[in-house]
């Protein structure tokens, strides 16, 4: 299930998700500047190692600073191949925008890098043996997830499956990436290996701390949204997405 785009129209243009899609773009050029030598030691140095962080003897031995936590944020920024930036940049356009037109941009930006460190602690924890670097923008936008599924609950998305597309509502949609999620998690967990492939614990993680943290930010009050609209035109008051009248958080 591939998400093309959703039902919700925001007030301005998302510019802090812009902004996180040519960071992302900026430092994957970069990496792509590199020989593989070099490739290799950037990927080791910021990248995320959960083994530097619990086998102090093999973080010496390797040269890696146990102390140094830049990896549990720099490694979201990093990404092993075009087709890996091309899918996470454009779920964090589809569902990055609609959740900054909510709760504005420095909140979003904000929300979304904690995201991504709690993402690369939760997989760290699950995968304390690894020493393979794990690089990838997906634990933080499984954050964005998170607090997209708690915003707009009643959203409609329009998702391709194969070649056939279909408008679903988005809490079925996110129960069953959800799903899909916890159980390779668990499947891991019962057949341990070096923590290479798809990092399922970080998708969890940063789902359950999007879920967990979305409520701390301000939520635009009285603004709902209608999908008749021009995108980045102020809507009128509808309700169109089913989003509940929210409050200022403590942090908004």
């Amino acid at each position: 299930m591939f998400p093309i785009k959703d039902s919700i129209r925001i007030p301005f243009a998302p510019v802090a998700t812009y902004g996180l899609i040519l960071a992302n773009v900026l430092v994957f050029l970069y990496q792509s500047s590199l020989s593989q030598a070099e490739a290799h030691a950037f990927a080791m140095e910021y990248a995320l190692i959960p083994r530097r962080y619990f086998d102090p003897a093999w973080a010496a031995y390797m040269g890696l600073s146990g102390t140094d936590y830049l990896p549990f944020i720099s490694g979201t920024f990093m990404h092993g191949g075009w087709l890996h930036l091309i899918i996470n940049m454009w779920l964090l356009f589809v569902f990055g925008s609609s959740l900054e037109g909510r709760v504005g941009r420095w909140q979003f930006l904000c929300f979304y890098l904690l995201c991504g460190v709690a993402a690369s602690y939760v997989h760290a924890w699950f995968n304390q043996l690894s020493d393979v670097p794990t690089l990838g923008a997906s634990g933080a936008i499984a954050g964005v997830f998170g607090g997209y599924a708690t915003t707009f609950p009643r959203a409609r998305l329009t998702i391709l499956i194969l070649i056939f597309v279909f408008r679903v509502p988005a809490l079925f949609f996110w129960l069953v990436w959800f799903g899909i999620q916890f159980a390779q998690g668990f499947t891991d967990l019962s057949e341990p290996n070096t923590g290479g492939g798809i990092a399922w614990w970080a998708h969890i993680g940063g789902f359950v701390a999007g879920l967990a943290l979305i409520p701390l930010w301000r939520f635009a009050p009285d603004r709902t949204y209608d999908e008749s609209q021009p995108r980045f035109q102020p809507p009128v008051a509808t309700a169109s997405d089913g989003a509940p009248p929210w409050k200022p958080g403590p942090w908004g």
